[in-house]
């Protein structure tokens, strides 16, 4: 049995899968490297009265960062959840949720129903009725893993051990999650062989976020420090066993830290950008996460090549109402403009999104606010919850008008709302993701999805280089799964 302390892990970095056309510039082949095999996946929560409201919250970031390493689509992974305390409620089954997005959203909405705690019914009724084909469960193949995540903190008012054995049987994989005054015994009854690698305990439920990476890497093909996003790569990481080099893409130059790349000069052609923020500073946000925002912002300033001739940064903050921090072209270098992000005050109040739209279109990317004919014209708009007025038409607008448009959403925000924001295709200029902590990771997709081409810098020379070295890390895949077996028995030694 693995116990974690508060003091014992350094929180791990979130892994973010996607798809092969989704780009960032690091890593560029994450999705390549860590691919989850096809799994129905049934989460069994304890939700008991001894689980405070707070502490339910912990767990259901937990779940979301679980689900946010997954493949999720009705031919990769499907994921349901059981809530239970002295009786059960699905809260979603397999068939109901084919894209991440949605998953996040209805782990969000969930609540504790706080009474006593029937783990053996709920494993019961995740074996007859969860894995079952009219919710969703797939026929039993060895192409198909069938798995269960069980998370209590407390000694079960009814009997495991028969239960799970039958589910151990029907080929269900069994994990058992314990927290706090957890009956430790009943986590051994619960879980899979070998059990140092089905069960786990932490202290409390403020450190269960940290056996997030845990399930990221077992439900993980193969698992290395770039796929995990452990380096401090700015662009390109490369995997060697046990450790990585980094590199940059084609026509930058790495920096003698062996870690941070120059932009590349020269070159006779060149595509201006007009990139605008438009940046949810409404009460839900916070003024932490707050910080976390203008971060972000800054993450993306630092990829970009500030000139007059070539990008120019903007920012517009909204809440009841709109405020531009600054127009375009205002400010003619990275560390000005990221200065300028950090000095911005937060507003608070409510969420206008549409006003905020309307205030892009009619003003954001005009010439008299520095706004240059023939740039290419690229909206980034962030927020965390519902619009308080109607975006559609000022959101079709925008796009209308030949703006690329970019919906990024965290916590609260509406799925329908970033689509109708997002340009074509849609998939691939919306993201979401459940908590601000991990927004950064968002901040890598975008990256390359504004870059701006230069020649020899184009786009489309990165994504040939992408692909070169993309090929060089498959070939290191075999060495990556003997190093990762290996480290995973030293790790288990060491704890």
């Amino acid at each position: 049995m693995k116990v974690i302390s508060g003091t014992s892990l350094v929180l791990c970095g979130l892994l973010l899968l996607h798809a092969p056309r989704t780009l960032g510039l690091a890593p560029p082949s994450r999705g390549h490297l860590c691919r989850t095999r096809p799994t129905d996946l049934v989460f069994v929560v304890d939700s008991s009265r001894s689980v405070r409201p707070v502490e339910f919250e912990k767990v259901k970031v937990f779940l979301s960062q679980v689900i946010e390493s997954l493949d999720v689509g009705p031919n990769a992974t499907r994921v349901g959840l059981v809530n239970y305390a002295s009786a059960v409620k699905q809260e979603f089954p397999l068939r109901a949720h084919g894209s991440k997005a949605a998953l996040l959203q209805a782990v969000r909405r969930i609540q504790p129903l706080s009474t006593g705690t029937m783990t053996g019914l709920a494993i019961q009724f995740a074996i007859t009725r969860a894995f079952s084909e009219a919710e969703g469960g797939r026929a039993r193949s060895p192409d198909i893993s069938k798995v269960v995540i069980v998370v209590t903190d407390g000694r079960p008012q009814d009997s495991v051990r028969d239960v799970s054995a039958r589910a151990r049987a029907s080929g269900i994989e069994l994990f058992a999650i314990g927290v706090g005054r957890v009956d430790k015994a009943t986590l051994r009854e619960i879980a899979s062989e070998p059990q140092d690698e089905h069960v786990d305990y932490v202290e409390s439920y403020s450190v269960i976020e940290k056996l997030s990476k845990k399930f990221q890497e077992a439900f993980c093909v193969v698992s290395d420090l770039c796929a995990t996003g452990d380096h401090d790569c700015e662009q390109v990481c490369v995997s060697s066993p046990a450790s990585y080099t980094c590199a940059c893409h084609e026509g930058f130059t790495l920096n003698s830290d062996g870690k941070t790349c120059n932009v590349c000069s020269g070159g006779g052609g060149s595509s201006a950008t007009d990139l605008v923020f438009l940046i949810d500073g409404s009460k839900s946000v916070r003024p932490e996460n707050f910080e976390l925002v203008k971060k972000f912002i800054n993450q993306i300033v630092d990829t970009l090549d500030v000139s007059d001739k070539l990008a120019q940064v903007g920012l517009v903050q909204y809440s009841s109402s709109v405020r531009q921090e600054f127009p375009l072209g205002r400010f003619h270098t990275k560390k000005d403009i990221k200065a300028a992000v950090r000095n911005m005050s937060y507003m608070e109040k409510g969420t206008m999104t549409g006003a905020a739209l309307k205030y892009l279109i009619d003003n954001s990317f005009t010439v008299s606010s520095g706004a240059r004919p023939g740039a290419q014209k690229v909206g980034i708009v962030f927020t965390d919850g519902r619009s308080q007025d109607y975006i559609n038409d000022a959101a079709k607008k925008a796009k209308d008008l030949g703006f690329k448009m970019f919906a990024v959403g965290v916590g609260n925000a509406v799925e329908d709302e970033l689509r109708e924001i997002a340009s074509e295709p849609v998939a691939e200029h919306y993201f979401y993701t459940a908590d601000f902590k991990t927004i950064n990771q968002i901040g890598k997709k975008l990256q390359k999805k504004i870059c701006v081409e230069e020649d020899p810098c184009a786009c489309e020379s990165i994504e040939r280089f992408q692909a070169k070295v993309e090929g060089l890390l498959q070939a290191l895949t075999r060495k990556l799964e003997a190093v990762s077996k290996r480290l995973a028995i030293l790790e288990n030694r060491i704890v």
